[in-house]
């Protein structure tokens, strides 16, 4: 079997940090960050706060050429896609393992057109982080990874699904490997698309879910239903069962927890609209299936980010 033993990271925001303190407490210096320029000497001077606890690691430019990685990690926003699929050049060679954590369902598209489409996995990450001036921060022995072919068999993974498996039990990461990752990914999606947006537009946490079934909820279902919709077209099987146990974890969730469109809105960030609401519009006409909510949850987050950039006052 394969033993992965040099992995590159590009991002660290809160998804990044989830991954980073386990695999750099396996591999050292082996374990490294992908930046240039300002934000590589941000991260040398000022480290990484994860969970209260800063660290140091080490930080490789886009530009170097000594060698190729095990394992690579995309852990940035979609719109930082297209560069860091640049960046991550002189990293990716024809052996090398990749995983996108991204949201959304078209980041592994990108990748696989950029580099060796073979060797990239369908991954989805859960793990309610927050990214502030304070640092990352995540509940602990909480969240995990899912990855693998788009489809597994448990009695005869991959290659590739193994030694990133190793990798994992190795440095303590939390994974399961599903039968069904596509399925597991449009799960994943469906959250993006209801919950963020919802959120991020109602200014809302989690709670809102639970004390407002009547009309917050109300939203995020019928948010929710345009993507089911676009999956039956797509002959991703998701079932009623799938959407009761969605509910049934969204009312479980720490009430204060905010999903990440509203931690953008709040912080000025740029939101991943495009990717979820702006993908289902796109995705909508090429399927013949009417996106109204998406439609105007599009615009409303737009007017919210023009709003942080001062297009207008209130």
């Amino acid at each position: 079997m394969r033993e992965i033993k040099k992995v590159a990271v590009i991002g660290m925001g809160a998804i990044g940090g989830f991954v980073a303190r386990e695999l750099y407490g396996l591999l050292g210096d082996d374990f490294y960050l992908i930046a240039g320029g300002a934000r590589k000497e941000r991260l040398e001077k000022n480290g990484v706060t994860i969970n209260g606890v800063n660290y140091k690691f080490n930080v490789v430019a886009p530009e170097d050429t000594s060698g190729y990685a095990d394992f690579v990690i995309f852990t940035v926003k979609n719109t930082q896609l297209e560069q860091a699929i640049a960046d991550m050049k002189n990293q990716i060679g024809p052996d090398t393992i990749v995983m996108s954590l991204l949201n959304g369902v078209t980041s592994e598209m990108h990748i696989k057109n950029a580099y060796y489409p073979e060797n990239v996995l369908t991954s989805v990450v859960r793990v309610p982080a927050l990214h502030s001036e304070s640092g990352i921060n995540f509940p602990e022995n909480w969240g995990k990874i899912s990855f693998g072919e788009e489809k597994n068999d448990p009695e005869n993974y991959t290659e590739k699904v193994l030694a990133v498996k190793d990798l994992f039990d190795r440095a303590g990461v939390n994974y399961v490997i599903c039968e069904d990752m596509l399925k597991d990914m449009w799960m994943k999606y469906i959250s993006n698309v209801s919950e963020n947006q919802t959120c991020a537009i109602l200014q809302v946490p989690y709670k809102g879910f639970n004390a407002s079934r009547e009309h917050v909820d109300v939203v995020r279902k019928m948010a929710a239903r345009e993507v089911i919709a676009i999956c039956e077209k797509k002959g991703i099987n998701i079932t009623q069962e799938d959407f009761d146990a969605r509910d049934a974890y969204i009312y479980s969730l720490n009430p204060a927890g905010k999903p990440s469109t509203y931690q953008d809105i709040e912080a000025g960030r740029k939101t991943e609209v495009e990717t979820f609401a702006g993908d289902m519009i796109r995705m909508g006409k090429e399927y013949g299936v009417p996106t109204p909510i998406n439609e105007l949850f599009y615009h409303m987050i737009k007017a919210l980010e023009e709003k942080n950039e001062g297009k207008f006052e209130v």
